[in-house]
């Protein structure tokens, strides 16, 4: 682990606070220079000067370059965290699916686009995903959620299968609840399906950490996922029925 983190340039993007600023936090521990972004520029602040880190605040879709630059113009982690829990369902404005869409796929494809052709060049390059547990199974109560996760999956798949040939690692981290803004930011349909199991943003950094060490794509904060998503494969309708009696007990409560 030394030899991957020690004296790495790393960028994690939504790091003002949650899962991002705890991955910050875990590489800079590590030995890591770290570029912390988020759209709040004095809590990225905040967590760059507690790390001595790079604040660099903006939109996460445009600051491959600045978070270049400001590592001396090489960056060799991108964790693409920022994220947004949009819910909703089918009639959920056009503007919220357009927003989730362009935060929770977009701008991991951006910064991909921005990052691959020197990491190719080079033979080596390290893209973290923080995707969700509803990128592989789904969530109640959060149509533009569930279904941008599971592009933001499908990206981190397909820039696996088609570049580890040519040195890049590729994380997916994919955990259920996690106490954080977000999640409080829920409602019902989290404190029914997430609270209960829900686990601190630290836990998610120890989860990539040893994903790392081991060399796996898909990172499971959560090791029940595994069975959740193994049971989907296998009889898919048993387990939207399964899913259907959470929504219906999840209407008669809110």
């Amino acid at each position: 682990m030394v030899g991957v983190v020690q004296g790495a340039g790393v960028v994690v993007t939504g790091a003002g606070g949650g899962i991002g600023a705890a991955l910050a936090r875990r590489f800079a521990a590590e030995g890591a220079r770290v570029v912390v972004n988020d759209l709040d520029a004095a809590r990225a602040g905040a967590v760059a000067d507690e790390i001595g880190g790079i604040a660099v605040p903006g939109d996460a879709s445009g600051i491959v370059a600045e978070a270049r630059a400001a590592l001396g113009g090489t960056v060799d982690v991108y964790c693409a965290n920022a994220g947004l829990a949009s819910g909703g369902s089918e009639a959920a404005d056009e503007k919220v699916w357009a927003l989730a869409w362009d935060v929770n796929v977009m701008a991991h494809v951006r910064a991909a686009h921005e990052l691959l052709p020197e990491w190719l060049e080079r033979g080596s390059g390290r893209f973290v995903s923080t995707v969700s547990a509803a990128g592989l199974l789904t969530m109640i109560g959060a149509a533009p959620y569930s279904v941008t996760k599971h592009g933001a999956y499908a990206f981190a798949e397909w820039l696996s299968l088609t570049y580890r040939h040519r040195g890049l690692k590729v994380h997916a981290i994919c955990p259920q609840g996690v106490r954080t803004d977000m999640l409080a930011g829920t409602g019902s349909a989290g404190d029914l399906v997430l609270a209960p199991t829900a686990i601190e943003p630290e836990a998610v950094a120890d989860a990539l950490f040893k994903g790392i060490d081991e060399d796996r794509f898909l990172i499971l904060p959560h090791p029940e996922v595994a069975e959740y998503y193994q049971a989907r494969a296998a009889d898919p309708d048993r387990w939207l029925t399964n899913m259907n009696h959470i929504q219906q007990k999840w209407e008669t409560t809110r």
